[in-house]
């Protein structure tokens, strides 16, 4: 029953009368098939729910390229996914805050694959590129069920470094601030109207941070 509500809401999004057009969406479209495109009907984020798994391999290496799968030097040393997780869920749930809201409730259910900050070294000297990336699928906020196939999102973005990475911490913006501003940013494009967030060409520099 949720199901036809949901593809109801999205004709009515898209212009097209709902009553005869819901009832053969409903029966050619596969079963198990996701049936919602964000930008084709406004949604409602009732929950952001970010998962961090312990597999993804903390790094304390202060070199300029110091490998693992997270990265993450602004808090103290402790719980590095823990740690991340909060930043994502800060930037997250602030951009689906500034979209408008909409008839088609949803859970943003979001896995993290990389976190890449800059180690001490690079932020001091010539800088870099704050590599953080994730999968997104939106979920029936009833059942679970994904109403999206999931979606890699490539946040990457270019680091501040040396004296513009000193003048901007004076300033009270942190890492942190840049990266929760950005992960914002990216989340309103994803799940606004649009084609989405287009990831930055950031060059050699970019490539590195993939391996």
């Amino acid at each position: 029953m949720y199901l036809v509500r949901l593809i109801a809401a999205l004709m009515l999004g898209l212009g097209v009368s709902a009553c005869a057009s819901v009832e053969t969406a409903t029966r050619n479209a596969p079963h198990d098939a996701p049936a919602l495109r964000p930008a084709a009907v406004p949604l409602d984020v009732q929950e952001v729910r970010v998962r961090v798994p312990r597999s993804l391999r903390v790094s304390e290496a202060n070199r300029y390229l110091p490998g693992g799968d997270i990265v993450w030097r602004e808090d103290p040393p402790g719980d590095r996914h823990a740690q991340v997780a909060a930043i994502l869920e800060q930037g997250l749930e602030r951009g689906v805050a500034a979209l408008p809201v909409g008839a088609v409730p949803v859970v943003l259910d979001v896995e993290l694959t990389k976190f890449h900050a800059l180690s001490e070294k690079a932020r001091y000297t010539f800088g870099g590129v704050h590599a953080i990336q994730f999968t997104y699928t939106l979920r029936d906020p009833e059942t679970g069920v994904a109403l999206t196939e999931p979606k890699f999102v490539k946040a990457d973005f270019k680091a501040l470094g040396g004296q513009k990475a000193i003048a901007a911490e004076r300033r009270g913006i942190t890492q942190k601030v840049r990266i929760t501003g950005q992960l914002a940013k990216v989340i309103r494009a994803e799940l606004g109207a649009g084609d989405g967030y287009q990831a930055q060409a950031l060059g050699l520099i970019g490539a590195l941070n993939q391996l």
